[in-house]
C-alpha cells in the first residue's frame, strides 16, 4: 500500500471514528455510529416527513439535539421505532434501544420540567414532548390482535396515547411553538387546521348511515350527543383521499377524546369503537406511528363488533366499502 493510499485510509478510518455527542450542564451522552446514521437519516434528511415544512421543522431539531440530551434521546428513540416499523418489527433487539433512549428521554426530561424553562430551550422542550407523545402511541401494550383491547377479555382499555397526548398540549403556552423565531413556527397551518372550529349543530357533510348509527339528526349538537364532535371529526377524513390526510386533520378527532365519549370508548361501546376503527383506518395510510397501532388494534376492534355487534359490523362493512376502498388493509 502506497504512502498516499495509506494516507487517505488514515482519514476514512479518523473520520469514521470521530465522537459524536449532545451535553448539557448536567448529562451528554455518545452516539454510536449507527446512531448517527439513522439521526441523519431521519432528521437531516427528513425520511419520516418528506414536505417541505416538516423538513425543515426537523433540520431545526437536528441542531438542538446536540445540546439538548433529553431531545437527542427523545429523537433516537423515535427515528429507531421508525427503522422498526419499516422493517416490520422483524427485529426485536431493536425495541430494547427504543425503551433505553424513551426512559433516558422521559428521566432528563423530568427533571428538566422541574426548572423554569428558559427562551433558548423552548423548542427542545416542545420537540421531546411530542416525540414522547409519537413513542407512546406507536408502541401498544399488546403484539396481537388477539392480545389486545377490546378483543382480550382482561385486557383495559390502552389509552395512555391519549394522556400522552393531552398531556403534551399542557406545554403549549410554556413553549409557545408559535413565536415567530421557533422552528415550529413553519407549522402554524397544521396548527390552526387542528384547532378551526367543528360544527355546532346538525350534520354537515356527515354520511347518513354514519349519522343513524351514531344517533345523530339535522338538531343534533355537541350538548345533546357525545358522538357528536367524534362524528364529525371523522367524517372530514372519510371524503379526503389517503395521501391528503394529514396531522391537522387526525388530531380532530384525538382532540374530541374526552368526557363522555371516552367513557363510552373505555367501556367499549359499539359506536364509539365504531369511530374509532374508522379513524384508524384513514389516519394510518399516511402516519407511520398510527399505523404501527392499527395494525393491532383495527383487527382486534373489527373482531370485537363482529362477536358482539352484529349490527355495527354491517354498517362498518358498508362505510368501509363505500370510502376505504383504496385504504390498504392493515388486518
Amino acid at each position: 500500500m502506497s504512502e498516499q493510499t495509506r494516507g487517505k485510509r488514515a482519514r476514512i478510518d479518523c473520520n469514521m471514528m470521530n465522537p459524536v455527542w449532545t451535553s448539557d450542564a448536567s448529562s451528554s451522552y455518545q452516539l454510536t455510529s449507527r446512531e448517527q446514521h439513522l439521526l441523519h437519516q431521519y432528521l437531516g434528511l427528513s425520511l419520516m416527513a418528506p414536505d417541505p415544512n416538516t423538513a425543515q421543522m426537523n433540520r431545526g431539531l437536528l441542531k438542538l439535539t446536540f445540546s439538548n440530551p433529553f431531545l437527542m434521546h427523545a429523537s433516537l428513540a423515535v427515528a429507531l421505532a421508525y427503522d422498526q416499523c419499516l422493517a416490520g418489527h422483524r427485529y426485536p433487539q431493536h425495541r430494547s434501544d427504543v425503551y433505553y433512549h424513551w426512559s433516558q428521554s422521559l428521566l432528563i426530561f423530568s427533571k428538566g420540567l422541574k426548572e423554569p424553562v428558559a427562551m433558548m430551550n423552548k423548542d427542545a422542550l416542545w420537540g421531546t414532548a411530542a416525540a414522547l407523545a409519537v413513542l407512546t402511541f406507536a408502541f401498544p401494550d399488546a403484539n396481537t390482535p388477539e392480545e389486545s383491547w377490546p378483543l382480550y377479555p382482561s385486557a383495559r382499555p390502552d389509552l395512555q396515547w391519549l394522556n400522552m397526548s393531552q398531556g403534551k398540549m399542557t406545554l403549549w403556552d410554556i413553549a409557545n411553538p408559535l413565536r415567530p423565531e421557533s422552528i415550529f413556527s413553519v407549522m402554524i397551518d397544521t396548527y390552526a387546521l387542528m384547532n378551526s372550529s367543528m360544527p355546532s349543530k346538525g350534520l354537515a357533510r356527515m354520511p347518513m348511515s354514519l349519522a343513524a348509527i351514531c344517533f345523530l339528526t339535522v338538531e343534533s349538537t355537541s350538548d345533546t350527543s357525545p358522538y357528536f364532535i367524534p362524528a364529525h371529526a371523522v367524517s372530514e377524513i372519510l371524503v379526503l383521499p389517503d395521501c391528503d390526510v394529514e396531522i391537522g386533520h387526525t388530531e380532530r378527532f384525538t382532540q374530541s377524546i374526552h368526557g363522555s365519549f371516552k367513557d363510552l370508548l373505555a367501556n367499549k361501546d359499539p359506536t364509539a369503537l365504531l369511530l374509532l376503527f374508522l379513524w384508524y383506518r384513514k389516519a394510518s395510510h399516511n402516519i407511520w406511528w398510527i399505523r404501527s397501532r392499527a395494525s393491532v388494534e383495527c383487527p382486534a376492534i373489527l373482531t370485537y363488533l363482529k362477536q358482539h355487534h352484529r349490527h355495527h359490523n354491517d354498517v362498518l362493512t358498508s362505510l368501509m366499502d363505500e370510502f376505504l376502498v383504496e385504504c390498504p388493509d392493515v388486518s
